[in-house]
């Protein structure tokens, strides 16, 4: 994870980002859309699974981790 905010220029689709505010975890998911020449962009939760819109004005964006692939059984 990354100490400063990350601004939404920086992000690509298939990124996996938090969206923290007040020292609170807010969001966590996969970026599906960005629109940098309006500072916005969305993501699929990953806990509810809906399509949000996050707005890094009010957010502090970080770069998460990419989430374990569970093993292959055989």
């Amino acid at each position: 994870m990354e100490a400063q905010g990350i601004r939404t220029d920086q992000l690509r689709i298939g990124d996996q980002i938090e969206a923290w505010h007040n020292g609170k975890l807010f969001h966590r998911g996969r970026v599906t859309d960005v629109v940098p020449h309006l500072e916005l962009f969305w993501i699929l939760d990953a806990r509810t699974g809906a399509r949000k819109l996050l707005d890094p004005e009010a957010l502090e964006i970080r770069h998460a981790e990419q989430p374990a692939r569970p093993l292959a059984t055989t």
